[in-house]
């Protein structure tokens, strides 16, 4: 499925967060002190948007994915970048190589979510920091409504025109994997990570979340 939107993928999330995805991503970036000469793993990495932001900062990331037809648009994007396929679940790394690791989007799409966490955290350096994108259910009852309208609705007809594949149906489905906020600390915690963060910009639809490697 990722390897048939792969083309379009980019355009769909520009119209779908109005073009605020690429700010989150820039922010968590910040937030998590990412610089010059620091490895970086961009986990699930699809079209390489967090990999980039890293290199702009002169970091050296590593986009890894699944699906290799996002990583040919990555690497058509970026021929100079470094990208890898790969299975979250068991990653073709060594223990303690990366000063941080980010993933955008991307928790939804595991079934098992421990396991992706444990592994993250068996690839960072003590110390080293992690960063998370997802969408989020809002909390305020108002802005929970239009944005379940929005989410279930509007983003699948949406993505499903622009991107011209019905996978776009899947989105909201996705989201059910997604563990309650107290359920993602405690995975956090038991897979070795301390000092959890979480902002919710947009109104609460959306969780960015920081955390360190103990």
């Amino acid at each position: 499925m990722f390897d048939r939107i792969a083309p379009r993928y980019d355009r769909v999330n520009r119209v779908m967060t109005f073009n605020a995805d690429q700010r989150w991503r820039r922010e968590l970036v910040r937030r998590l002190n990412i610089g010059p000469g620091q490895r970086v793993l961009d986990l699930a990495c699809g079209t390489g948007d967090f990999s980039g932001i890293c290199r702009d900062v002169d970091a050296a990331p590593i986009g890894l994915d699944f699906s290799r037809g996002m990583l040919e648009v990555a690497a058509q994007r970026e021929p100079s970048g470094a990208w890898l396929q790969g299975d979250a679940l068991r990653l073709p790394i060594a223990d303690s190589s990366f000063d941080a690791a980010v993933s955008g989007f991307a928790l939804r799409n595991f079934v098992s979510i421990a396991p992706v966490l444990q592994e993250l955290a068996r690839v960072l350096k003590p110390g080293g920091r992690l960063g998370l994108l997802e969408v989020d259910r809002p909390a305020n009852g108002a802005v929970r409504a239009g944005h379940s309208l929005y989410f279930n609705r509007v983003v699948p007809r949406v993505g499903g025109w622009i991107g011209r594949d019905s996978a776009y149906r899947y989105l909201p489905q996705s989201a059910v994997y997604l563990p309650s906020q107290a359920e993602l600390v405690r995975m956090l915690k038991e897979a070795g990570f301390k000092n959890i963060r979480k902002r919710s910009p947009m109104f609460g639809a959306i969780q960015s979340i920081s955390a360190v490697r103990a």
